[in-house]
């Protein structure tokens, strides 16, 4: 997965044309957590969106997703942390997760399913 991230985050930094190491790595891999994952989906359920995540998770095709509803999926709170973090503006952080995250999500469930949360996995 860890190359995965890398060759994502490098096509980041060409898309911003910035460099992207070391903070905006973490971000992404933080994003990709199956704790955040599960709370990205039931925030996008929130806002209406529910459907969107649910095929970037499923094995179908990846539905894309706009820089406002990345906003309304991973909520104004987590925006202004990526942000805060990455030193990039919001509009930046936002376009660049449109971009990539459904497929990033897409590669995070390649079963079609979210993966266990890490507690779950060590205790079975």
């Amino acid at each position: 997965m860890s190359d995965f991230i890398q060759n994502l985050v490098g096509k980041v930094e060409g898309a911003l044309g910035v460099s992207l190491q070391g903070e905006m790595q973490q971000q992404l891999q933080k994003l990709l957590q199956p704790e955040t994952l599960q709370s990205i989906l039931t925030q996008a359920d929130q806002a209406g969106l529910g459907d969107k995540v649910r095929s970037w998770i499923s094995q179908g095709s990846n539905v894309p997703a706009t820089a406002d509803e990345i906003r309304d999926i991973l909520g104004s709170s987590t925006v202004h942390d990526l942000v805060q973090r990455t030193g990039l503006p919001a509009d930046a952080v936002l376009t660049t997760l449109a971009h990539f995250l459904p497929q990033a999500v897409d590669k995070k469930t390649p079963e079609g399913t979210l993966p266990a949360p890490a507690e779950a996995t060590k205790e079975a």
